[in-house]
């Protein structure tokens, strides 16, 4: 009996089997005989057949529901005998349903763990405007977190106006810190929803070493070409003036004054040029910088003991802001020549300003910090005239200058430093003075 009741089929079959044959008996001892207690006691099993039937089917009904609860909610059992018919082909569905679960948790995790290390910026806004999805490189590229679309300032219109994609370059700032990004937009159908899915990515680095690569690449050609020919001018100029003999006489005395006075020019004009070239040729032939760990107060101190006394002299008043005292990989010599370029340009300045309105009393400070952005930086500011804000884009490019004796040199050499350590030599605006600072990597 027990084998029996684990096999629902065989018990479905024979009660069909037995309803119908005490129906036809019930009929046909109604027809013969018509009412008596025979007839009714079979139709009362017939009766009786039909509810088994009904029970039956309920049953199934119901163990069929739990067999499906128990596969939405993962569970093993089923809740099925050895022997039932359908438990082979409900272990297979479970056994894929488990199967492409585990493989949609393994894909989401590789997509989130993907989206938490790569340097790109994701953020996915829905119809109203708000952020639904961001991954941690977008705050910290934008130096806050976005929780709204009109969080991105000037970025905001373009991503309203995107109807299906749009890729553009835009500039950034927040803060002190300024950025170029790469920006693509696009909109999406997702769970029935419309999203804008937005990418950003910096480009700033990229665009700073074509920059240096075309310097690089101009200043090589130039030196190389005028080079070769400065050389034998100034010596043709230098043997022509000293061939010039004393008994040489003119028509006119002047014109033997006039033509020692052209040699000696093109002579002295050959080799201001050539020093020129020389220091055009120093851009362009920086050493790679030899790596070591150094503590950035330490550098800076030593710096502020090298010019103390010079300031002084100048009456100049340098301070030191000390704060951080982080081990950064760098090239000693090299930062230190950034550093007395920075302070050489300050000290000017406050120079020219103190002859100007002596009544303010010039300092500049050397300072050390962290940025929004966890970069460990020196900055360098004063209060003197500080920069033109028309020429702050011009500032870092060789051989610009706004000083009557200056080369143009200091900034642009001093900055390929910095980006070849990684980092950065960035010019930070403020209501009085300059400020410089050297930011690491």
């Amino acid at each position: 009996m027990v084998r029996l009741t684990q096999h629902p089929t065989v018990i479905f079959m024979l009660t069909i089997f037995a309803l119908l044959l005490s129906s036809g008996a019930s009929l046909c001892l109604y027809i013969q005989v018509g009412f008596s207690a025979t007839w009714l006691l079979i139709t009362l099993i017939a009766g009786a057949f039909v509810l088994s039937l009904y029970y039956q089917f309920n049953k199934q009904n119901k163990h069929m529901r739990f067999v499906l609860k128990s596969l939405a909610n993962g569970d093993s059992s089923l809740g099925l005998s050895q022997h039932h018919p359908m438990r082979t082909l409900l272990e297979e569905i479970k056994d894929r349903i488990q199967s492409a679960h585990f493989i949609a948790q393994q894909q989401a995790h590789f997509l989130q763990t993907l989206l938490v290390h790569i340097d790109l910026a994701v953020l996915v806004f829905d119809n109203k405007g708000n952020v639904i999805e961001s991954n941690p490189a977008a705050p910290r590229l934008l130096g806050k977190t976005i929780n709204h679309i009109e969080d991105l300032a000037h970025i905001a219109p373009l991503i309203h106006e995107c109807d299906n994609r749009l890729k553009t370059i835009a500039n950034w700032q927040y803060g002190e810190q300024q950025d170029n990004l790469s920006i693509q937009i696009t909109s999406a159908q997702i769970q029935g929803q419309i999203r804008k899915i937005v990418t950003l990515q910096s480009i700033k680095d990229a665009l700073q070493n074509k920059e240096q690569q075309a310097y690089k690449r101009l200043t090589k050609v130039l030196t190389h070409e005028v080079a070769n020919s400065i050389t034998p001018l100034a010596s043709i100029a230098q043997t022509c003036e000293s061939l010039l003999p004393e008994s040489l006489s003119f028509d006119d005395k002047e014109d033997k004054q006039d033509l020692a006075l052209a040699l000696r020019t093109l002579a002295k004009r050959t080799e201001y040029l050539g020093e020129f070239i020389a220091r055009f040729r120093k851009v362009s032939s920086l050493p790679s910088p030899e790596l070591q760990p150094c503590q950035l107060a330490t550098l800076v101190k030593g710096i502020y003991q090298l010019h103390q006394p010079s300031c002084d002299a100048a009456g100049l008043s340098i301070k030191l802001d000390v704060h951080h005292d982080q081990l950064v990989m760098l090239d000693p010599a090299q930062i230190e020549q950034v550093l007395i370029n920075l302070l050489k340009n300050a000290m000017e300045a406050l120079h020219h300003q103190s002859a100007q309105s002596p009544q303010q009393p010039p300092f500049i400070v050397l300072k050390t910090g962290v940025n929004g952005t966890g970069q460990h930086y020196i900055e360098i500011s004063d209060n003197g005239p500080g920069i033109a804000e028309h020429v702050v884009d011009m500032i870092f490019v060789p051989f610009f200058t706004t000083k009557q004796q200056g080369s143009g040199i200091g900034l642009s050499l001093s900055r390929q430093i910095m980006l070849n350590h990684g980092g950065e030599l960035v010019y930070i605006q403020r209501k009085q003075g300059a400020c410089f600072r050297c930011v690491f990597g």
